[in-house]
This record gives C-alpha cells, sequence and structure tokens, in this order.
C-alpha cells in the first residue's frame, strides 16, 4: 500500500474518506478484498496466497508465514 495518483488502469474506491486505488487486473485476481485499520497501520487480507521464504523475511526483522 502506497500513496498514488489514479491511472487509467485503476479502480477507486472511497470508504470513510479514504480513497483506495487498485489495478482493476489485480483486483479481479485478489478479490474479496478486506482492508482494516488499527493503531498499528493497515491490514490487508485478499484471495492471493503469497509464497514466503523459509526461512523467513530478510530485512524486515521479522519472521514471515
Amino acid at each position: 500500500m502506497a500513496l498514488d495518483e489514479p491511472r487509467d488502469n485503476d479502480d477507486v474506491h472511497e470508504f470513510n474518506g479514504f480513497k483506495f486505488l487498485i489495478d482493476k487486473d489485480l483486483e479481479e485476481k485478489a478479490q474479496p478484498i478486506k482492508i482494516d485499520f488499527s493503531g498499528f497501520g493497515f491490514k490487508i487480507d485478499c484471495a492471493m496466497e503469497f509464497k514466503t521464504p523459509a526461512d523467513g523475511c530478510s530485512g524486515c526483522g521479522t519472521t514471515c508465514g
């Protein structure tokens, strides 16, 4: 998730004063998409499965998976 300006290939969704942009092709693959906000930031859940390295993430100081 990052700040961006809408492009021709984006769908724009607005909820509670927040605008969310997503590439139309990605949106089709990822549906359903759920975005929650807590005091610690945004959490994104979607239908896509992401592979994580067997030894966890490198460089972020946390363990993935």
